[in-house]
């Protein structure tokens, strides 16, 4: 059996409250993307993460359950996932050439 190839998934969260910080909600959803341990990519409008899909998607649901946990009204989650048949998709090959020697 073969092992499930990498993706590139990327997620924003759109936290919607009254009276709650949006800001704050969405540092929430990115503390469980840090917490799962998967190589990612924080960003201004969205957080880039590397694993298989199964994982990725598994991490976004939490993600978006911890906003909602906090206090958010709404969330409107938005979805970017790059997928290649039979080969990985990694961050690096898409930004390590911008690094700094």
């Amino acid at each position: 059996m073969s092992r499930a190839n990498l993706i590139n998934l990327g997620i924003q969260i759109v936290p919607k409250s009254k009276t709650l910080d949006s800001y704050a909600l969405v540092d929430k959803a990115i503390e469980v993307i840090r917490n799962s341990g998967i190589k990612h990519v924080v960003t201004p409008f969205e957080t880039v993460m590397e694993g298989t899909q199964e994982e990725l998607m598994a991490i976004a649901q939490q993600a978006q359950q911890a906003v909602m946990d906090a206090g958010a009204d709404e969330v409107l989650v938005y979805y970017r996932i790059q997928v290649r048949k039979n080969e990985d998709v990694t961050i690096g090959e898409k930004t390590d050439k911008f690094k700094s020697i």
